[in-house]
């Protein structure tokens, strides 16, 4: 990549480098790609600057263009190079630096040609040097007054570049013409003759003098300073620190060397200790073995000598002896052999050797070896910045907080697992099992807890405590509502009468209330009211949110005359369409598909209406088999939606097309039996979690409807629910008037 210089940001920096010195660094007029002085200097989007000839050149090697210092990819106008802007800082400073180099004796009047004495001027407007004479001359033309002669002393005097001192512009269709006016309309420098032909005040164009256009660019620009200045701060502190750390990093090496060095010493020292160990054994061992086989061998040759005496005995007996000789020494030599053979040395159970077995292969133990010691490029955590979330516990349920790790700046940071400590004690101070599981930014905190009440959790970075730290765990029964929002009221915050729930785009809990007739969004974690809007209609019954994060309303009973609709507002709460199909009766739950289709419960018609966006009616479902449909629950990856039906207690399993797949429950009291069920939702494997209004038992059934298990026990005639994203359910209590959230795992 081409090294950028300062003529390629012609902005203050370089400004203030010319204004400061009476001589001129090369470096700012060169161009980074020929190192010559700059030649048509023409200034890409990026604010690089390059010679037109340059950069014409580039653009003939690669497509697309890329800026030969900064690398951004460059789409040039239609014109193609010839089309970029003209750097005219650039051009006047290289104007100024020619003119403090040629006005001077000897160098030649660009008007009279050295005909008098060498230049000494220089007219500011017509850009050319001059000779005292022609200077004299130049100021008494009519045409030329006014015009700024800058002589060579003024120069001499001058710290910088005269602000005066730039080159003129001139129309690129009227070529003598300078550029005077800025037509605002077509967004074009024009000179005084294009005021006249092609750009005449009008409605279509609208020329005004540059100085009143200038002003009002240098104001603009100034707010763009103003914006860019604490970005550029927080930049520059950045590369400070980037600095600081390049200068610490030798010293952080070296003191994980010096670390690393000291580990791996220790690890061979205790190698070399065992070594010891090991040799001095085996040199033990060879000793014991030595003498044991020496005692045996002095056994066996003692009784090797005995029985080869018995042996000879009998021998001489039998080769020599008389008769009366064998006869007597017989009963002797049987004596002796008999003693011989009753007690033989043990010629095989011995230890012959000293062997070395390795405990532990030499290819394990470099796996082991390879693992010893790991090398880390780690962030400096700022421990007084970290922060936990504590999320309420429940007895017997693997519940999570979570510990966010960052830098000094507020950045996400990651951690060593070794350095991370968390402890959580009950309220008899008797330690709860936890466990760290690691994450980006951030680390999991799990735990177990076995009894209710209030908890005490020790978060600790490299050996400080987190920010807070103790924090106070809130550990529940788990039939206990985690969470519960919303009085009796019809303020902000209030309830009355909430019927249905669901969840938005942004997890927040959407309230759907009978009495009130709005909708309040409240915050899932906190419960704190976000905002709400009014819903038109009466008799609202469900809701529901479609692909686009908008909600769905059920209103109105035919029964009682009003006029059953459904109405959807956008996330803001704004009324966006309203629709009345003649095929409604009394709308209660609905459920919104990902292409915009709904599934709509009619407790009127006994059925479900499966209709089209615009709320035409696909086809009814269900007629015949249901008796009080109420919620309605989608899995669109199955097609299948499912519906409770209050008076059969039963939940009832369709597809799309209409077809009954099963269903599942009767009424009872006992676990898995309904007892009035209304509110429906899945969870993300497919479970069915289904809601008794009577009893306020909330239940858990598999795919196929067998029943799982009982989540908690909610009172206050609780009707819709919906599955909050962090794992706990939202119930709406009628009667209750609030939300009860409880713990789902």
């Amino acid at each position: 990549m081409i090294v950028s210089n300062l003529a390629n940001n012609p902005g203050s920096i370089m400004a203030s480098k010319m204004q400061g010195s009476a001589d001129f660094d090369e470096r700012f007029l060169t161009c980074p790609v020929c190192l010559l002085h700059f030649r048509d200097p023409r200034v890409l989007p990026c604010l690089h600057t390059f010679c037109r000839e340059c950069l014409q050149e580039w653009a003939t090697k690669q497509q697309p263009l890329e800026c030969p210092t900064c690398r951004t990819q460059v789409s040039l106008p239609d014109q193609g190079v010839d089309g970029l802007k003209i750097n005219f800082y650039v051009n006047n400073l290289l104007d100024f630096a020619a003119v403090k180099k040629g006005a001077g004796p000897g160098v030649p009047c660009q008007v009279c040609e050295g005909r008098e004495e060498g230049a000494r001027s220089w007219c500011v407007q017509c850009a050319v040097l001059l000779c005292e004479s022609c200077a004299n001359t130049h100021r008494r033309f009519p045409a030329m007054k006014g015009h700024q002669i800058v002589t060579q002393e003024n120069l001499e005097a001058s710290g910088g570049v005269p602000s005066s001192f730039q080159r003129k512009a001139f129309c690129p269709k009227h070529e003598d013409q300078a550029l005077t006016f800025y037509c605002e309309p077509c967004r074009t420098l024009v000179c005084v003759a294009c005021t006249v032909v092609d750009h005449p005040r009008g409605d279509r164009h609208n020329p005004v003098e540059i100085g009143a256009v200038s002003e009002r660019k240098k104001r603009d620009l100034q707010e763009l300073l103003g914006k860019v200045q604490p970005r550029t701060e927080e930049v520059q502190v950045a590369l400070n620190d980037v600095d600081a750390e390049i200068s610490e990093l030798p010293t952080s090496a070296d003191a994980a060397i010096e670390q690393a060095a000291t580990y791996f010493d220790q690890l061979v020292a205790l190698l070399q200790n065992r070594k010891e160990e090991v040799v001095k054994e085996i040199d033990s061992r060879h000793r014991e073995v030595g003498k044991c086989l020496e005692t045996q061998k002095e056994a066996i040759e003692f009784e090797l000598a005995g029985l080869t005496s018995a042996s000879e005995f009998c021998k001489q007996a039998m080769e020599h002896g008389s008769d009366v000789h064998v006869i007597e020494v017989e009963g002797q030599a049987r004596q002796r052999v008999e003693e011989l053979l009753t007690a033989p040395a043990d010629l095989t159970g011995r230890p012959s050797q000293v062997v070395f077995s390795e405990g532990t292969a030499v290819a394990e133990f470099g796996d082991d070896v390879a693992r010893a010691g790991r090398v880390q490029v780690k962030v400096k955590v700022d421990v007084s910045k970290c922060s936990v979330e504590i999320k309420p516990a429940v007895v017997g349920v693997s519940s999570v907080s979570l510990l966010s790790t960052v830098d000094k700046n507020g950045q996400l940071c990651s951690e060593l697992k070794d350095d991370v400590t968390a402890t959580l004690t009950d309220r008899w101070g008797k330690v709860v099992p936890t466990q760290l599981q690691k994450g980006r930014g951030f680390w999991e905190i799990s735990y177990k807890p076995k009894v209710e009440g209030s908890h005490r959790l020790e978060v600790n970075v490299n050996g400080q405590s987190v920010a807070g730290s103790p924090y106070d765990v809130r550990v529940q029964r788990s039939h206990d509502p985690v969470l519960t929002i919303g009085r009796e009221g019809h303020g902000e915050g209030e309830l009355d009468r909430p019927i249905d729930v669901a969840v938005d785009m942004d997890g927040n809990i959407a309230v759907l209330e009978h009495r009130n007739s709005w909708v309040q969004i409240f915050d899932a974690k906190t419960g704190q009211s976000l905002r709400c809007f009014p819903v038109d209609g009466v008799n609202q019954y469900g809701i529901g949110i479609d692909s686009n994060g908008q909600f769905v309303v059920t209103s109105g009973n035919s029964f009682f005359g009003d006029t059953p609709a459904i109405r959807v507002y956008s996330q803001k709460g704004k009324l966006t369409k309203t629709l009345k199909p003649d095929c409604l009766r009394v709308p209660c739950g609905v459920a919104v598909l990902q292409d915009g289709r709904m599934v709509v419960a009619d407790g009127a018609q006994k059925s479900c209406l499966l209709l089209q966006p615009d709320g035409s009616l696909i086809r009814e479902i269900g007629k015949g088999q249901l008796q009080s449909p109420w919620f309605i629950a989608v899995d669109q990856s199955r097609d299948l939606f499912f519906v409770t039906d209050y008076g059969a207690d039963q939940v009832f399993v369709f597809d799309l097309e209409g077809n009954l797949k099963f269903k599942f429950g009767k009424q009872g009291e006992n676990e898995g039996d309904f007892f009035g069920p209304t509110g429906v939702t899945l969870d993300p494997a497919g479970n069915i979690i289904v809601l008794n209004c009577e009893n306020g038992r909330l239940q858990v059934f598999g795919t196929d409807g067998t029943y799982l298990r009982t989540v908690a026990v909610v009172r206050g005639d609780p009707e819709g629910i919906a599955l909050i994203p962090d794992g706990h359910i939202a119930v709406a209590c009628r009667l209750g008037h609030c939300i009860e959230i409880c713990n789902y795992q």
